[in-house]
């Protein structure tokens, strides 16, 4: 697929543990993962292609970028990052036209997951 003139493209995170990072993000949402050696790991299938960046040593921050991740079923995503090993850092809440939660990954990142309220 040919790249679009001013969207978002890529995006990178900090990386700490490359394995906890591999099976954390494939066991809750499917995503592939391609190694570039022992400290990058890029992955798809999220939407939006994107990397785990551990070479220059970035430290983990929050609340730095939030990405926020969509699931159709926002209890089962919730019970799929717990299993995983997720750490819940702000638990379901509502918000104008859905609902959502924070976790932080296995690096120490923080995104969120939301889900559309039904009408």
């Amino acid at each position: 697929m040919p790249h679009e003139d001013k969207t978002i493209n890529y995006v990178e995170f900090p990386l700490t543990d490359p394995a906890a990072t591999k099976r954390f993000y494939e066991t809750v949402f499917g995503w592939e993962f391609q190694e570039w050696g022992p400290k990058y790991l890029s992955f798809s299938g999220a939407g939006l292609d994107g990397g785990f960046n551990g070479e220059d040593g970035t430290p983990v921050q929050s609340p730095g970028v939030l990405v926020i991740l969509f699931s159709e079923d926002l209890e089962t995503a919730l019970g799929e990052v717990k299993a995983a090993g997720g750490k819940i850092l702000r638990d379901v809440y509502s918000f104008p036209g859905g609902r959502r939660f924070h976790f932080a990954d296995p690096n120490g990142n923080e995104l969120a997951i939301w889900a559309e309220v039904a009408e």
